[in-house]
């Protein structure tokens, strides 16, 4: 009965999902990155090769986004940089999802005490702003691409534990776990068994949205020169040169400029599309 009720709810999202027409628009854009980021892994070029002759060349059949201050291909090094924002959204979140889970479940379980002092906490991470707690954290560690990830995910994991609390607040006192407590299930097959997966919906949306906040910060710190560093192509350090050769070449902005706007569009149109489709206040 669980598993047909389960099979009907996954049918009756998907259905919402498939007939917001935004909400396809913004898969389609984000599996268009993935299929960037696959192709980059057989591409035979190599994004840090250097070919005085062939510098800042534009569009053409040969180079069809033109070609750096270095002679190297935009095309490649912007498939490649595909590959490290989908690396740096995805382990930022799931380092913030992780983090904010396991906060969230036990201030939403426990309550009292428990449940004060970490809001508190999240309270004072919230003072902060988090582009400047970055950069200052930042600036005490190698800029790596590795450090810029788990720096992004232990200042982002906030909202994550405020939304898991909220949903435990709302379970906790349901007949289904009253029950399960009653057969004397422990505190951790509660909160991870019974609570916790049917508190995961609003941590999906979350998690959609933030991937995209990943991304561009991550663009933001490497446009600084202190997020991934060169010659490792990314995004955000490919518009430096861009910056440094807007009234020639144009085509080294406007390409990455054009891909981080049509990312992130895409990540919130999905994820603002998840959101509805999870809605049970919507109608089919």
């Amino acid at each position: 009965m669980t598993i047909q009720r389960s099979v009907f709810i996954r049918d009756v999202v998907w259905q919402r999902l498939r007939h917001n027409r935004m909400a396809m628009v913004g898969g389609a854009i984000v599996l268009c990155m993935f299929l960037m980021a696959a192709v980059a892994s057989l591409v035979c070029a190599d994004p840090s090769v250097i070919d005085v002759g062939q510098r800042l060349l534009p569009p053409s059949w040969e180079h069809p986004m033109g070609t750096d201050d270095l002679g190297r291909g935009v095309l490649v090094r912007m498939l490649y940089g595909a590959r490290i924002s989908l690396l740096v959204g995805f382990v930022a979140v799931g380092v913030s999802s992780l983090i904010g889970i396991l906060f969230g479940s036990l201030a939403g379980y426990y309550g009292g005490w428990i449940d004060a002092l970490i809001m508190r906490f999240v309270d004072i991470m919230l003072c902060f702003p988090t582009f400047f707690l970055i950069l200052a954290v930042i600036a005490f560690l190698d800029p790596s691409i590795w450090n810029i990830m788990i720096v992004i995910g232990l200042t982002s994991w906030m909202g994550v534990a405020r939304l898991i609390r909220a949903e435990f607040l709302s379970l906790r006192q349901r007949d289904f776990v009253l029950a399960a407590q009653a057969l004397g299930a422990s505190d951790l097959r509660l909160i991870f068994r019974h609570i916790l997966p049917n508190a995961l919906s609003p941590v999906l949306v979350s998690a959609t949205l933030g991937i995209a906040g990943a991304i561009l910060t991550e663009s933001a710190l490497s446009f600084l020169g202190i997020g991934v560093q060169p010659p490792t192509p990314s995004w955000g350090n490919m518009l430096i040169t861009g910056k440094q050769t807007l009234g020639s070449a144009w085509w080294l902005s406007v390409f990455p400029g054009v891909a981080i706007l049509i990312t992130v569009l895409g990540y919130n149109l999905l994820g603002e599309g998840i959101r509805d489709a999870l809605d049970p206040r919507l109608k089919e």
